[in-house]
């Protein structure tokens, strides 16, 4: 686990409880866009499709989403709380893996950028219907 922590190619890398809050702020811009579709599932829709089996599970399953995207936040952020400044991570590697360009930036930055939830409702941007 110590390997994890410090990098043995001599890159000091940086804090790790400083990466954990930023993907704990990620898990909580998750929770606010999911947040933002439950009232698309119900404007406009008659009282019968708002009543029925399956609206009722869909809208559960968004609100049971949005709990565990803060429960892991919250869990992210409990354990980086409780870790030595000290102990240090290269994520040059793993941000790779990452696709989208401005979370890759907001994870890899330790100055405080708007959380694309925040974004997402000032501006319109592309989309990709797959």
């Amino acid at each position: 686990m110590s390997d994890l922590l410090h990098d043995p190619g001599g890159n000091p890398g940086e804090p790790l409880n400083d990466v954990l809050e930023r993907i704990s702020d990620e898990l909580v811009d998750v929770a606010e866009l999911i947040e933002r579709l439950e009232p698309l599932l119900s404007n406009g829709r008659s009282t019968e499709f708002l009543a029925s089996p399956d609206h009722m599970r869909v809208m559960q399953g968004i609100d049971l989403a949005v709990q565990k995207a803060r429960g892991l936040a919250q869990f992210i952020e409990g354990i980086g709380d409780r870790l030595e400044p000290d102990q240090l991570v290269d994520i040059t590697t793993v941000l790779n893996l990452i696709t989208l360009e401005d979370m890759k930036r907001r994870l890899r930055s330790p100055i405080h950028e708007a959380p694309s939830a925040e974004i997402y409702q000032k501006a319109s941007g592309d989309l990709d219907f797959f």
